[in-house]
């Protein structure tokens, strides 16, 4: 993937997005949306979204949300509230598509607070008529509610970065590592969030919905995806053996194979061929 930027206005600000184009030139092709993981950013998905994108015969677009990868870092006062999720749901990916000019419905693939975006973005698009269409979930290893699994580990790897080598290894795909890493984990871990719940939005979700979680993963248990399963009819499920919190790494062969049958399945799109450029 090779990266561009592009300025989008955010919360009073104007915001540099780190994003890349995975075969554009598929333009009468689905797209693909990847949203990320609390520390993550769009060098951090390595070679899986093109991976998918590849399976699938679409297009995607992969990019790095405010305070992530190579977009504009957190400023040195700022700090995110409860409410940081729904922000990036309800606000920038809105504008950051129509920025994009992104108008067809998209299907929305998240990783863990990724995951939890995607999901609060088709809700919003099933009440907001000026919301992002979205054709279909894709969400591995999502959050509804915080558990003590998650604020274990969230405290663990704070530990890992202040005295371990988890700051070295997230630096190579963060401009500001620290921007990333606080703040991620000072909000998992403000007693305020503790109350955080999603699971009441779920009810408004419309879109086919494919909910993945490892049974080793360290950051929540099958509770979540059975909490999406219990408030999105027809919700299917993937449990992996042998996959800790990130599917798409730990099982990627498995995953491409569950999620190219199912967005073939619910996604109705024109034959293979490709647009000439």
């Amino acid at each position: 993937m090779s990266p561009d930027f592009i300025s989008v206005a955010h919360g009073g600000r104007t915001l540099r997005i780190e994003h890349a184009w995975i075969a554009p030139e598929r333009r009468q092709r689905p797209l693909v949306v990847f949203l990320h993981e609390g520390l993550g950013s769009l060098s951090m998905w390595r070679g899986f979204p093109q991976q998918l994108c590849d399976a699938l015969g679409w297009r995607g677009l992969v990019y790095s949300r405010p305070g992530y990868g190579r977009s504009t870092a957190r400023s040195a006062d700022e700090r995110w509230g409860p409410d940081f999720m729904h922000r990036q749901a309800h606000e920038l990916l809105p504008t950051l598509l129509a920025a994009l000019q992104v108008h067809e419905p998209v299907v929305l693939f998240g990783h863990s607070d990724g995951g939890s975006i995607a999901l609060l973005a088709a809700a919003r698009a099933a009440l907001d008529a000026a919301a992002p269409r979205v054709a279909a979930l894709v969400v591995l290893a999502p959050h509804l509610f915080v558990e003590a699994i998650s604020l274990t580990s969230i405290a663990r790897a704070r530990e890992l970065y202040l005295k371990g080598e988890l700051r070295a290894r997230l630096a190579r795909h963060h401009d500001d590592v620290d921007s990333a890493f606080w703040g991620w984990n000072d909000i998992w871990l403000d007693p305020a969030f503790s109350r955080w719940d999603i699971t009441s939005s779920l009810n408004y979700i419309d879109c086919p919905v494919l909910a993945v979680q490892g049974v080793d993963d360290e950051y929540g248990t099958l509770a979540q995806i059975e909490g999406i399963a219990a408030a999105v009819p027809g919700t299917r499920r993937l449990v992996l053996d042998g996959c800790g919190h990130s599917p798409h790494r730990d099982r990627p062969d498995a995953l491409i194979d569950a999620v190219t049958g199912f967005l073939h399945a619910h996604c109705p799109h024109p034959p293979h061929e490709e647009t000439p450029p």
